[in-house]
């Protein structure tokens, strides 16, 4: 096995008081990351819609507070399925359900907290929004299973993490239109290259408990498989863009993210774990640099 861990028990979590600093981890707060990146396709299609400013900044405001609750919540799920796995594996042995900081009742409890805080979020948007919404916990909750039956638990993934494409355009717009599939099927492209790149941290100690992922299946072909996703979201994006009427401010803004993601190919050694991380946490900035193009592109 590797000594590498990405669990982060100094900073501002080791001022926690010590009750709180086991769901503090388990809700991954120490890791921020995976809560912009489940908010950036929600704010990407919240901008796409092209609602008017007062009423797409509320709905921004009230999709970032429900990432951060909706990503707490499916890393709960995930480490509630996954608990006797993540002992295997160094990155993880440290969570809280595998080392046994917190008991399985404890997750549960946690767990319904922040659905019912996320509940008051959803009851705010409308119907369609809503019923989006219910649909997503279905995707969350299968998600974990997905890396026991199939090489491809990264897809899975992009379907889970992209949901927020669907359910922010219905919120804003009220309606899914071409528009909107086309910024789904990009968002799909995107998480599935990125947790890639995420995924080789494991992939020697997940071949050794029998998990797969897609960083496993192509190894040594990542690069080629990363060049693949990455352009067809970039595609996707400016057809979504074209689709939506945006101005040509859109497509030159796109092409700073588009270059982002290629350094992410250039640069990525599938042997280091850190830099596979700093990689992976580089999509942060494209996400907001997509979102900024938008909304360029729809004055």
């Amino acid at each position: 096995m590797s000594s590498y861990t990405d669990i982060a028990t100094d900073g501002w979590i080791a001022s926690l008081p010590r009750g709180l600093r086991p769901y503090a981890l388990l809700a991954r707060l120490d890791r921020p990351i995976g809560a912009w990146l489940l908010f950036l396709p929600g704010l990407w299609s919240l901008l796409l819609a092209k609602a008017p400013w007062p009423q797409t900044l509320w709905l921004i405001a009230l999709f970032f507070l429900g990432s951060f609750l909706m990503r707490g919540a499916g890393c709960v799920v995930n480490d509630m399925w996954d608990r006797e796995l993540d002992r295997k594996v160094t990155r993880t042995i440290g969570r809280p359900l595998a080392s046994g900081a917190l008991r399985m009742r404890h997750a549960a409890i946690f767990l319904a907290i922040l659905l019912a805080i996320s509940l008051v979020i959803l009851l705010q948007l409308n119907t369609l929004a809503q019923i989006l919404g219910v649909s997503s916990l279905g995707l969350v909750a299968l998600y974990p299973l997905a890396k026991r039956v199939t090489w491809w638990p990264q897809l899975m993934l992009g379907f889970t993490f992209g949901w927020g494409a669907p359910m922010g355009y219905a919120a804003a717009a009220g309606r899914i239109d071409a528009a909107d599939i086309a910024l789904y099927g990009a968002t799909i492209l995107w998480i599935l290259a990125y947790d890639t790149i995420y995924a080789h941290q494991d992939r020697e100690d997940d071949a050794l408990v029998g998990v797969r992922s897609t960083a496993r299946l192509f190894a040594d072909s990542s690069h080629l498989f990363l060049a693949v996703c990455y352009t067809g979201t970039v595609v996707l994006l400016a057809v979504a863009g074209a689709l939506a009427g945006l101005h040509w401010e859109f497509y030159a803004a796109l092409a700073l993210a588009a270059a982002l993601l290629a350094s992410q190919i250039m640069r990525l050694d599938i042997d280091n774990p850190a830099l596979c991380l700093r990689l992976f946490k580089l999509n942060r900035e494209v996400g907001l640099l997509v979102a900024a193009a938008i909304a360029l592109g729809r004055v």
